[in-house]
């Protein structure tokens, strides 16, 4: 018997195209003939662009070993390589504000695990990923004056700033509530859900949510009773993680531009990447750009280098990912769904 795939391949890359489409007219409407005349590749470039491409690899490294931690290796290397790349396919083509967090639960029950420990998996890699950010802008406000951090200097630009203190403010009350729910009160996570699971269009699945509860409660419990090396290990793993692909943008730097201030680069890298939480294209494609653009205006690049930037930026950081989701897609639908 043969069961109904998921998604389609095609209804997958709709947004994609739409992503696409943003990005090729942004750069259409920015290039000139003389663009990149004022750019000369040396092997430094070259070298900083590999370095850059290395950060992305160490950040993927990094991800995809916290799969196998929280699943206490019962996820194969080659499993969870798999998992991290469906995710990072599944953000890219998924609005930001929505992201791909959600199908990490269908990823990682079609590995073997059930759906409660697959849950508490997610729900742990997404208190990690926040906490992380919660941590880290404090940690920024302090080594930089805010007036560097948030650059002015354009209508876009300034609004970057009013939209972070907003963002940030949710991300603090959530990661607050993640926090809550997985070390003190398990059982919070799973009311929400019971609570959930009683609107009148979900109701219907409430018998068997029970069975769901449990489980997730039974992972929960697991995972927060582990023991504090435990946690650093994870929270160490993200932080070096997302630490990584923040760096890719400064290994960009140092290839065109001759910028030293880097910790504004860096610092920078965390305010937009808060923002584009919220951004409503596919993978925050199109405004990520524009975005890119306008904050680091101030810099005085030029448009030839910062373009350049967002580029190569943009095809290792997020087009790589399209084109490896689209690769493992077809072989991972064949075999989790027709078997």
């Amino acid at each position: 018997m043969t069961h109904a795939k998921p998604f389609g391949l095609t209804k997958l890359l709709i947004p994609v195209g739409i992503g696409l489409a943003v990005v090729g007219w942004l750069f259409v409407r920015e290039f000139s003939s003389g663009t990149f005349t004022t750019i000369s590749f040396t092997w430094s470039s070259v070298a900083f662009i590999l370095l850059a491409i290395l950060f992305m690899f160490g950040r993927d490294l990094g991800l995809i070993w916290r799969f196998r931690m929280l699943s206490y290796k019962r996820l194969t290397w080659g499993q969870a390589f798999n998992i991290h790349i469906l995710n990072e396919f599944s953000s890219a083509v998924t609005p930001s504000a929505v992201g791909g967090s959600a199908f990490v639960v269908l990823f990682l029950t079609k590995a073997g695990l059930n759906v409660g420990r697959s849950t508490a998996i997610m729900i742990t890699n997404l208190f990690l990923d926040e906490l992380f950010f919660v941590i880290l802008c404090p940690v920024i406000f302090l080594l930089l004056p805010l007036a560097e951090l948030f650059n002015v200097t354009s209508v876009i630009a300034a609004t970057i700033g009013v939209v972070f203190w907003s963002v940030y403010g949710l991300l603090f009350i959530w990661t607050s509530l993640l926090f809550i729910g997985l070390f003190y009160r398990p059982n919070f996570i799973v009311n929400f859900f019971d609570l959930l699971f009683r609107l009148p269009f979900l109701n219907r699945w409430h018998t068997k949510l029970t069975i769901f509860s449990s489980s997730l409660y039974n992972a929960s419990h697991e995972i927060s009773s582990q023991p504090f090396v435990f946690w650093l290990k994870a929270f160490a793993t993200t932080a070096a993680s997302w630490s990584a692909r923040f760096l890719v943008v400064n290994a960009l730097f140092l290839a065109f531009t001759p910028i030293t201030n880097h910790l504004v680069i860096f610092g920078r890298q965390l305010m937009l990447w808060v923002v584009m939480v919220v951004s409503p294209t596919p993978g925050a494609s199109g405004l990520t750009e524009i975005a890119f653009r306008e904050y680091y205006s101030d810099l005085l690049l030029g448009s030839s280098s910062i373009l350049l930037i967002i580029l190569i930026w943009r095809l290792i950081s997020y087009y790589l990912y399209l084109i490896l989701g689209v690769i493992i897609i077809p072989k991972w639908i064949r075999k989790s769904f027709n078997t």
